[in-house]
């Protein structure tokens, strides 16, 4: 059988399908074709897969439930004809075989749905040939052992699927990519699950399971050959399903033949739905003697297999308890913990241990803020220290917990769980007035000190006058300036009011406030920085004085001290001398100096003179 491995080949045969009779024979032999001859070709295949489309749109205005419609390849037309006993003088016609498949609840209407079907068929195109089958039809295929023409059928190109038909299709390409690599290993190939009980649509799971051959192995052991082998089954998986073009999921079970057997044997229920829904796609004698064992009733479970189920039932009570015990205790304290140490950690808080955090909670957002009621504390204590922590000490037990309990605690934690989304837009809207108020702090804060005015109105009035005015600052620093203020002033006022139907619009339309109002402030920030640090720049060089002589280069600030700076060396005058000084002194007597006239010290002057003799002084 020859087996798909491109993904375009399916693609191609129905092409070949549709060209096939085009083809000029004879003379022509392996020339290639003309420009005219390839054009003609294309303009009668176009006309072909328009005619079946139209075949498509008239059987479904009759039949609306068919499952899938999809055209035969080529190679696979003749095993078709074969099959189904199409004459010689048909066959030569090289007819267009297209698969109609119908649920197999109508099976009763086939006669006349298929009377239909060949009937618009024929009006179309007197070369389509119609086959109308169920699902069933093509799985009794597999059951009689007839692989190659369930796989011909099974490789028809969907013009139409509901999802069955690229079921089979990629289980198909998944089988021939198996088999090809290791055939010999392969026992069966079946499909199962929801695809053999006309479940399937076009996003199911494909369940398939493959029987390896385990009973002759010589160079490695059973479980090797078993890992080995599923890693290259699972590695064709997206291959498959590439060159079927569907997006069905192939999801392969592997079993060694041995352990398979086992199970059997033990009429394990897995098994049992196994060989009781399905189809192989490939067999060697292995699946199909199964099959008719399991319907024959001469498969049944040993004493020893019914204990073992019996046994999950003595367990009932226990698992369910532990069930319950584990919802109670691990799923709803990790359900509340960690959101809970989210939010410490939005307030600011590191994250501690389980103690630490109901702890830190309740101190924080119950007594200290005020912003969460005492019963949110309570829950939060009673699920992680109550129940999770006395599961770790022994002091909670599976079977301590009932349903009533499990309830109450559920309620409990989605509540809490609720109340902490509304806590979380609480402290986003605590850190948003303090970051406003930072922001407005420190902006305003350095404008007070640069222009030495109180109070926002007199501010923005002298920024405006002084700086804006002047040109020393773009007009939009003012706005900028107004919106900061803004933006202060509504997020104060509605954190007043808190009304709760806006907090989603309101809180988004804040966050992107606070936001450009940060950007603005960095903005303002920067340009008065370095326009403060060019202001005392030139205050500086106002008060400082050049003295050059014939063996002096000295800078010299006649401050409170007199100051002389030569070669990065501070030293200032004090007893008639020269003594050492440092740049933070300097610092001092500048910043204090700041808006005072400047004065020549003349008597420092004479000093100056005494030490480094004549000199020219220069501002």
């Amino acid at each position: 059988m020859e087996a798909h491995h491109k993904k375009d080949s399916d693609v191609r045969s129905v092409e070949e399908n549709l060209s096939k009779d085009y083809v000029p024979k004879g003379k022509l032999g392996n020339l290639s074709m003309s420009k005219e001859i390839k054009e003609s070709l294309k303009k009668k295949r176009d006309k072909t897969t328009k005619e079946i489309e139209k075949y498509k749109i008239e059987i479904l205005k009759k039949h609306k439930f068919i499952q899938s419609i999809g055209i035969i390849p080529t190679g696979a037309a003749k095993k078709v004809e074969e099959e189904f006993g199409i004459s010689e003088s048909d066959s030569k016609r090289e007819l267009i075989h297209i698969l109609t498949i119908i649920p197999e609840k109508k099976f009763k209407d086939i006669a006349t749905i298929r009377i239909d079907a060949i009937n618009i068929a024929r009006k179309i195109n007197d070369r389509f040939w119609v086959h109308v089958m169920t699902p069933v039809d093509i799985w009794n295929l597999g059951l009689d052992s007839k692989f190659d023409i369930m796989e011909a059928l099974s490789m028809s190109y969907p013009i139409l699927d509901k999802g069955f038909l690229g079921a089979i299709r990629v289980s198909q390409i998944h089988k021939s990519l198996v088999l090809k690599k290791f055939e010999k290993y392969v026992s069966s190939y079946v499909v199962g699950g929801s695809v053999t009980r006309d479940e399937t649509i076009k996003t199911s799971d494909i369940d398939v399971f493959i029987v390896i051959d385990d009973t002759d192995v010589k160079r490695m052991s059973r479980l090797e050959l078993k890992e080995k082998l599923r890693g290259i089954i699972h590695s064709y998986i997206a291959e498959a399903e590439a060159i079927a073009g569907v997006k069905n999921k192939l999801s392969p079970q592997i079993y060694l033949m041995t352990d398979f057997w086992e199970a059997v044997k033990d009429a394990h229920p897995v098994m049992f739905t196994f060989i009781r829904d399905g189809i192989p796609l490939y067999d060697r004698g292995a699946f199909l003697p199964w099959k008719s064992l399991l319907r024959m009733g001469r498969i049944k479970p040993s004493p020893e297999a019914i204990d073992m189920f019996m046994s999950s039932g003595d367990k009932l009570k226990e698992t369910v308890q532990k069930r319950i015990f584990d919802i109670a205790v691990l799923d709803l304290f990790w359900g509340i913990s960690t959101p809970t140490q989210g939010l410490l950690m939005l307030y600011g808080q590191a994250p501690g241990n389980v103690y630490d955090t109901v702890k830190s909670f309740e101190e924080t957002f119950v007594k200290k803020e005020k912003m969460v009621e005492q019963k949110y504390a309570d829950i939060f204590e009673e699920i992680s220290l109550k129940y999770f922590k006395g599961m770790e000490h022994g002091k909670i037990k599976p079977g301590d917990i009932d349903g009533k309990t499990l309830d109450k605690l559920t309620k409990d934690a989605l509540d809490y769980i609720k109340r902490l989304k509304e806590l979380r837009e609480q402290i986003e809207k605590r850190i948003q007035e303090k970051s406003i108020e930072e922001i407005y702090k420190n902006l305003f804060g350095m404008l007070k000190n640069l222009l030495n005015k109180e109070g926002e109105k007199e501010i923005l009035k002298e920024f405006e006058e002084r700086l804006i005015n002047e040109g020393k600052f773009p007009p939009k620093f003012l706005e900028n300036l107004k919106f900061i203020i803004k933006v202060k002033n509504n997020i104060k006022k509605s954190h007043k009011s808190a009304k709760k139907s806006e907090d989603k619009t309101e809180g988004a339309k804040q966050r992107r406030d606070v936001d450009n109002a940060r950007k603005m402030s960095s903005e303002i920030t920067r340009e008065l920085i370095e326009y403060t640090q060019k202001c005392e720049f030139q205050s500086i060089d106002k008060k400082r004085f050049k003295i050059i002589g014939k063996n002096t280069n000295a800078d010299v600030f006649f401050l409170k001290d007199t100051f002389v700076v030569m070669s990065e060396k501070i030293q200032k005058i004090s007893d008639n001398k020269l003594k050492n000084s440092d740049t933070n002194e300097l610092q001092i007597q500048m910043q204090e100096s700041k808006d005072k006239e400047m004065k020549i010290n003349f008597k420092d002057l004479e000093v100056l003179q005494k030490i480094f003799g004549e000199f020219e002084l220069i501002n």
